[in-house]
């Protein structure tokens, strides 16, 4: 039965090298992964809520009061991808990498303190230079009649799996010692993943699931930034923004090394200080990797003492939500943001201690939505089989 690389050779009339296939986590150098974007600035200037709060705001007597009521957060959200280098291939005797991965996305729900599987998506994708398409015409159709191809591979077929896209990466800064083509071919995979990602919250929102008592708690950033293909639904946050509206983006690690007052002076120490089940004031903040057409509440909430945790920032998440077009006017209702802060809180019991070094930052339920997700992956071994 012939391989993935063997007919993507075939098809695109390149010369397939064989190389050493390898997961793109394994190598990484060691650095801090953040779930915001690492090079915003947060600037405290503008509130985002309707009372100007001049300190933090205790919330452990709300958090206590709620603690027996139905929580407000119902849905969880995830979405991750294992990306791999699975070949070189060369075209016009220049050589480019092949990276393929696997996405998965998925949403729990929770009823009766149970959890439940909402949705999931899983979707195989590649990633090829568009030099792949050596006659240059309509890459949409060109890529999906090369996956077409693959997908009658009898493998595939004996396994019941398919490849959901063959995505093309540029390859006009080839040569340049700048450019590593690896870094956007993983990128057009995590695009792909993001788009997963809002497909699945419009799949909520169709189904009437959310609502002002039945919030979505998104693991990560909501910072999507605009992207030039896709579907066009989808493109940029401001054409689904309303989607968004009983969504928030809860962060486990951020850069608070990023994070300044409006006068220009470093804050951290403001969020490394916060005490023990309080949140700061809420901030106005418009990124430029998403546009400026829409705008954020962002806020910060310390769910452990740090006397207990590693570093001062353990144990503190960062919550966003979109704003929508009132609140941009008057801001986000501070008995609201309270409130789904005081829920937040109480999703800080039971820890998954000892299963992930991020413990002191993770929501239980979260964790559970992560592990979920993680667990419908292809293993390596037999993904990298494949090819």
């Amino acid at each position: 039965m012939a391989k993935i690389m063997e007919i993507i050779e075939r098809e695109t009339k390149g010369k397939s090298y064989h190389t050493y296939k390898y997961s793109y986590d394994s190598i990484g150098l060691p650095s801090i992964d953040y779930d915001d974007d690492p090079n915003k600035v947060m600037k405290w200037k503008d509130s985002a809520e309707t009372i100007q709060h001049k300190k933090s705001n205790d919330l452990k007597p709300l958090a206590d009061k709620i603690v027996m009521a139905e929580p407000l957060i119902k849905y969880f959200l995830d979405g991750s991808r294992h990306v791999f280098k699975v070949d070189d291939i060369a075209y016009n005797k220049q050589v480019f990498p092949v990276v393929a991965g696997q996405i998965g996305v998925g949403c729990c729900r929770r009823e009766n303190k149970q959890m439940y599987k909402e949705l999931f998506y899983r979707e195989l994708v590649l990633s090829l230079p568009d030099k792949a398409n050596a006659d240059g015409w309509d890459d949409k159709a060109y890529f999906a009649a090369k996956l077409k191809k693959i997908n009658e591979s009898q493998e595939l077929k004996n396994l019941d799996i398919q490849f959901s896209a063959i995505l093309p990466y540029s390859t006009s800064q080839w040569g340049v010692p700048t450019t590593k083509l690896d870094n956007l071919a993983v990128g057009k995979i995590q695009d792909y993943m993001v788009e997963a990602e809002k497909r699945m919250v419009a799949e909520l929102v169709k189904n009437n699931k959310l609502g002002q008592d039945s919030y979505l708690l998104k693991d990560g950033s909501l910072e999507y930034q605009k992207m030039s293909y896709g579907k066009d639904e989808f493109r940029s946050l401001q054409q689904i923004k309303h989607n968004y509206n009983w969504v928030i983006g809860v962060s486990k690690s951020f850069n608070p090394e990023l994070c300044f007052d409006h006068t220009g002076r470093p804050n951290s120490n403001y969020i490394a200080d916060l005490p023990l089940y309080h949140r700061i004031p809420v901030a106005r903040y418009v990124s430029s990797y998403v546009g400026k057409d829409v705008e954020f509440g962002v806020w910060y909430i310390r769910l452990r003492d740090k006397r207990r945790t590693q570093t001062p920032f353990d144990g503190v998440v960062k919550v966003e939500k979109v704003m929508m077009d009132d609140e941009i006017e008057r801001g986000i209702d501070s008995d609201v943001i309270d409130l789904i802060s005081a829920n937040i809180i109480n999703e800080r019991n039971p820890t998954c201690y000892g299963m992930d070094r991020r413990w002191a930052n993770h929501l239980y339920p979260v964790f559970l939505t992560e592990s979920y997700v993680k667990s419908k992956y292809l293993s390596t071994e037999m993904f990298l089989h494949l090819f």
